[in-house]
């Protein structure tokens, strides 16, 4: 049977340099009321690894680090009907955008979005990408990551870990040397 799924308001930097997109938080995140709560998710760990640290610290600190680096985080969904936790069980036709639009236009700081994954990118693409501005679109990087979700299993952690760290800490890296 399918619910009502509904996501949390953005954690948002004053100046945030890059913008994290996941889907729709899972059933374990919604009842934590937190981002990322699935234990067997990796998002913390390899954030963690990024930001230098500890995966298993209290939530505020985990999102203070990510506040501290400048690093914004949010869902491109702000609500739909779902049957567990799986992108792939949005049921057709339900899924409601999130303003990223106005998220990305009222903070000229983000320079790059992440998707954490094909879900993320497929809603941006179909709800909010032709609604940016150009001057915000030209502005931006864009790049789809892979799933830190237990259910992305195809890809070993090793390499996930590589490709997040790789795409983050060259963004950050980068904006502090232009910025």
């Amino acid at each position: 049977m399918a619910a009502i799924a509904r996501s949390f308001p953005p954690v948002l930097p004053e100046k945030p340099k890059l913008l994290i997109l996941g889907s729709m938080p899972g059933v374990r995140s919604l009842e934590a009321r937190q981002y990322y709560a699935h234990p067997q998710n990796m998002f913390w760990n390899i954030m963690g690894e990024i930001l230098s640290f500890s995966p298993s610290s209290p939530y505020a600190e985990r999102v203070g680090a990510l506040l501290d680096a400048g690093i914004a985080l949010w869902d491109t969904l702000k609500f739909c009907e779902r049957a567990g936790s799986l992108d792939s069980d949005i049921k057709k036709g339900t899924e409601v955008a999130n303003d990223v639009c106005g998220l990305l236009e009222n903070n000229p700081s983000v320079r790059a979005v992440f998707f954490n994954g094909g879900k993320a990118e497929q809603v941006f693409n179909k709800h909010i990408r032709t609604a940016l501005k150009e001057n915000t679109r030209s502005r931006l990087h864009i790049e789809t990551l892979p799933s830190t979700s237990p259910a992305n299993a195809g890809i070993a952690k090793k390499k996930k870990t590589a490709l997040w760290t790789e795409a983050i800490r060259g963004t950050v890296s980068a904006r502090e040397r232009s910025g």
